[in-house]
């Protein structure tokens, strides 16, 4: 496993590979049309959120390749840690996938071995989508993408923090077990919620800036890229001076708070 392949059509693992701190956003709302409008922002990833968001498989399909064909790099977060789940959303196409509530290196290593072509793992091959969302034909797409997808586990728990270190220590989550190919994210409000019984966080509070601490240190250790969701751009500005990449909100919250701003003015 090196890291010697080079794909420009993979925005986000390009720019993470020349530490340009890229920024991605979530998106949870089932559409071709919203899949482009965001894809043209200037974002660098997109995270088709199958977990939270109102996102179907045919939705994930076609949101994967809407993305992709504007030169932007699609992850896909999981609902679960299934090896279907992982298997779909590579299939079809996606650039990476992120993985929630990640909580002990058993479940990791079962993620690694769902997401990567033997002998690295135990994914099958059989779909003709991935190609396409990646610019090549399918026997280079097998022979490059256990290098080239991006493996992401998220920590958001008490029970993850605890066991970071031996997280992070797994290889093959994300590109390369060998290099800095690999992605631990942050997931603040859970890991507010398990860590302080409430959220949001004020972000003061000494348990929830240790646990934060104890991520990126484990992730750094093992030679992990860490990112996290940052709320605004004053927020995602900040956490880039520390973090290799952000999510910055979603398309949601961004629509929503676009309304309630112009009706406020609207109504003053």
């Amino acid at each position: 496993m090196t890291t010697s392949i080079h794909n420009p059509q993979l925005r986000l693992l390009n720019a993470l590979r020349a530490n340009n701190k890229p920024i991605m956003t979530f998106m949870g709302l089932p559409s071709f049309r919203t899949a482009q409008v965001i894809a043209q922002t200037g974002v660098d990833g997109i995270i088709i959120d199958c977990e939270h968001g109102h996102i179907s498989d045919d939705s994930m399909h076609s949101a994967v390749a809407a993305i992709a064909a504007m030169g932007v790099s699609p992850l896909v977060r999981l609902r679960g840690t299934h090896s279907d789940l992982v298997k779909r959303a590579l299939d079809a196409g996606a650039h990476g996938i992120v993985v929630p509530q990640i909580n002990t290196a058993q479940e990791a290593e079962a993620i690694v071995s769902s997401a990567k072509f033997p002998p690295q793992g135990l994914r099958g091959q059989g779909s003709a989508f991935p190609g396409f969302a990646l610019g090549i034909d399918t026997p280079t797409y097998i022979k490059t993408a256990n290098e080239t997808l991006i493996t992401c586990v998220q920590i958001e728990s008490n029970a993850g923090v605890q066991n970071v270190d031996a997280i992070c220590a797994v290889p093959g989550i994300g590109v390369s077990a060998n290099a800095m190919q690999d992605l631990v994210f942050i997931g603040p409000n859970d890991l507010a919620l398990s860590v302080l019984g409430y959220v949001p966080a004020k972000g003061d509070e000494p348990e929830f800036v240790d646990a934060i601490e104890k991520i990126a240190t484990a992730a750094g250790k093992h030679g992990k890229w860490v990112g996290r969701l940052s709320n605004s751009g004053a927020s995602a500005k900040e956490h880039l001076k520390v973090f290799d990449t952000v999510a910055i909100s979603y398309d949601i919250r961004a629509i929503q708070d676009w309304y309630k701003s112009e009706l406020q003015v609207a109504r003053s």
